[in-house]
């Protein structure tokens, strides 16, 4: 089973609008303008991605709500949690496309980070919401041991970490930074 859409808030909507249509290349395909069961109005913006009538990102942008001075765009912000934990990962099917959503994001003038997981490689940047927005080219398979891992890590109150990562790199202002050892 996949998901239809992943719907958002949006701080700046016209902003969101340029990052999502013209930096990711998603489509603004469809507005529902509807009333906030809590008092106020929300347009709801869909914009389809990779062409596909079956799966879309959308963003709420808010008026006249109760707390509308109070609200918090980023996921991570919101719930007081470190940046990067809650954050959303689109696919790809190559290293080249991998590495020509990190161009493109570089080339708009976003920070971007990219790492090898060992089993996955990614590529990450803020969105104007302040989310952070991947890329990701799984590069592995998964084992029987790679599932015994994870099932005891479930039980785990100690730090246990996985090996390091094999890249870190941060993109920033056309020059690269390896952080690969500060982790």
């Amino acid at each position: 089973m996949a998901y239809h859409h992943l719907a958002l808030a949006a701080k700046d909507m016209k902003a969101t609008h340029k990052f999502y249509e013209e930096i990711m290349g998603f489509e603004l395909v469809k507005v529902e303008v509807a009333p906030i069961p809590e008092g106020g109005w929300g347009k709801h913006f869909f914009y389809r991605m990779n062409g596909d009538d079956s799966r879309f990102i959308a963003f709420w942008e808010l008026h006249d709500t109760p707390t509308q001075s109070d609200h918090e765009f980023d996921l991570n912000a919101a719930a007081n949690l470190p940046r990067g934990t809650n954050h959303y990962s689109f696919s790809v099917d190559t290293m080249e496309e991998l590495i020509a959503w990190k161009d493109k994001w570089s080339a708009a003038g976003l920070d971007v980070l990219e790492i090898d997981h060992n089993w996955c490689h990614s590529v990450y940047t803020q969105d104007p919401n302040g989310n952070m927005v991947e890329f990701c080219l799984t590069t592995g398979a998964f084992t029987d041991a790679d599932r015994e891992r994870a099932l005891a890590a479930m039980d785990e109150t100690e730090f246990n970490p996985s090996p390091a990562p094999a890249k870190v790199m941060l993109w920033k202002d056309d020059a690269a930074t390896d952080l690969t050892q500060a982790r």
